[in-house]
């Protein structure tokens, strides 16, 4: 990543909180406008989208609430749109290859330059990236167990889809022809657009009260400032190599369990880590593999969480944290390795392994495993109630892992996804859908000190003939527990064929008939500190 334009040495701090929220405030609308003026559910309701401002070297200053699997890898795709197009007022980028900082190919980036009177190259960027429910390929929702990346859809590299404020047609029209929901698509589409165009306006009109100069000042200031924090956090950190593993139950295809290995080294002299993943499967057959952005977006993560939540999100984190993550790995795939589920199944096994590694350095500062799947449910067919195609999908909540001092929190979203579900009601009404159940898994935490938050059981019945295809994982290897905790329940799928249940693996693809029943059962998180049932007792009864 290029560093920023200006270096700040001296800095007001109440002027710099108060440009910290601009930013922020900004990105926040741009996210705001996407979820009100998208069209499918997943964008809408589960909130599967995420948006950030850039300097104008390309760095990143601020992001809004979004999902952290995209924020920590969408500089990566600005910097590949830099790299392969001189963009001019008025253009929109559009990308989605996870060879070019992308993360999976339902995740559509567009890219904005914001040009401001009297400077011939971009004083900003604005960017956004939402998951499209259906983006071409092989399986109804692009998220089934491929084996290569042309059979997972559409792959889009770094093009203009806007020139100089005038969508190109042609570039959309491919697009749109090679997916399933052509008009659902192109209204998130042109939503992600529109919301580029509000976060250039908001910037110029910054710029416009405060001058360019001012406003580049204190974004360069905000980067350092982050930088400052991590360093600061980092030399409080004992000196020294902390290794752990962790598995995938398979890749899908073989039924292999894939290994990921982490050697963090902790530099509290020089305020600086290295995160090796050298010892990693090499890259596999299915669709786990992941590429070198959702890896780097995975650390990014983990070690954010090290610090307070006021800290400002932007690229100046990473600086004295280096990723080492070997090409042709599952943590570094070469391309053409199918990722769509590296994207969100392997990402959170490698937050796993990073936070097992440091908790051999701070064992009284990192929670146990939380549920380490997203459960991903892609559904496609065609809707008895219209006569038209449908596509749909959504990530399962589960447990969280207990932390040092607190019970995990059951039926959440965790680490590199922060979605909300998607309401009975709306997928009801959206898709030929009945969901039948949708509660807590009760038990299914693991015990301790301090226990693991529970999973969820969702149960629905197909209404329509559909293709489904499910990408979940702690199914083999459950999600572990620290300090003595146990290990959460693992997950389960099942389908309902002729009154008799039967057990699906975490990664599978069929056909299923009107009348199917799908359950998803979702791991619960960890357990932290061995059990003391004594004192348990007395906290339960207030003593």
């Amino acid at each position: 990543m290029a560093s920023p334009p200006h270096k700040s040495e001296n800095f007001d701090p109440v002027e710099l909180a108060v440009f910290k929220s601009a930013f922020h405030s900004i990105a926040e609308e741009m996210g705001a406008a996407l979820r009100r003026s998208s069209f499918s559910p997943n964008i809408k309701e589960r909130r599967d989208y995420s948006t950030a401002l850039f300097d104008g070297a390309g760095c990143l200053v601020a992001m809004g609430e979004g999902m952290p699997v995209h924020l920590g890898s969408m500089p990566m795709s600005v910097r590949a749109v830099l790299d392969a197009l001189t963009l001019e007022r008025g253009d929109v980028a559009m990308l989605n290859d996870p060879y070019s900082g992308g993360t999976h190919l339902p995740d559509i980036t567009m890219v904005m330059p914001v040009h401001l009177r009297g400077r011939a190259q971009p004083a900003f960027y604005v960017a956004n990236r939402a998951h499209h429910a259906d983006v071409g390929g092989a399986f109804a929702g692009s998220m089934g167990p491929a084996r290569e990346i042309y059979q997972e859809g559409f792959r889009v590299p770094p093009v203009k889809v806007v020139r100089r404020e005038t969508i190109q047609r042609d570039i959309l029209t491919l697009l749109l022809h090679n997916v399933r929901t052509p008009q659902e698509r192109e209204g998130d589409l042109t939503a992600q657009i529109g919301t580029c165009r509000i976060g250039a306006r908001r910037l110029e009109s910054l710029a416009a009260r405060y001058g360019f100069d001012r406003v580049a000042r204190n974004m360069a200031a905000l980067l350092d400032y982050s930088e400052r924090l991590m360093r600061v956090e980092l030399s409080r950190w004992p000196e020294g190599e902390f290794t752990a593993k962790d598995f995938l139950d398979d890749d899908g295809i073989t039924g292999r369990p894939v290994e990921i290995r982490a050697r963090i080294s902790l530099d509290p002299h020089r305020a600086s880590a290295r995160v090796d993943f050298s010892g990693s499967a090499p890259q596999a057959q299915g669709c786990v593999n992941a590429v070198y952005a959702i890896t780097c977006s995975a650390v990014h993560y983990v070690f954010l969480c090290l610090l307070p939540a006021e800290a400002p999100r932007n690229a100046g984190l990473m600086r004295p944290v280096q990723v080492i993550a070997p090409l042709g790995t599952v943590v570094n795939a070469r391309p053409p390795a199918a990722v769509a589920g590296g994207n969100v199944e392997t990402s959170q096994r490698i937050v796993d392994v990073v936070l097992r590694a440091l908790a051999q350095a701070a064992p009284e500062r990192i929670p146990a495993a939380s549920s380490g799947t997203m459960n991903n449910l892609a559904v496609g067919g065609t809707d008895f109630r219209t006569g038209r195609p449908f596509a749909y999908y959504e990530t399962v909540a589960g447990g969280m892992g207990a932390r040092p001092g607190l019970d995990g929190i059951s039926g959440i979203h965790t680490h590199m996804t922060n979605s909300r579900n998607t309401p009975v009601e709306a997928l009801e009404y959206a898709v030929p859908i009945r969901v039948r159940r949708y509660s807590l898994r009760p038990g299914s935490g693991g015990a301790g000190k301090f226990r693991g938050g529970d999973g969820i059981i969702r149960e629905m019945e197909f209404l329509s003939p559909a293709e489904l295809s499910v990408l979940a994982d702690r199914r083999r290897f459950r999600p572990y527990g620290l300090a003595g905790g146990a290990p959460g329940a693992p997950g389960r799928t099942q389908v309902l064929f002729k009154d008799t249940w039967r057990e699906l693996p975490g990664k599978c693809n069929l056909q299923v008939e009107p009348g199917t029943i799908l359950r998803i059962e979702t791991p619960g998180g960890g357990g932290w500190g061995k059990r003391d049932l004594s004192s348990r007792n007395r906290r339960r009864q207030g003593r």
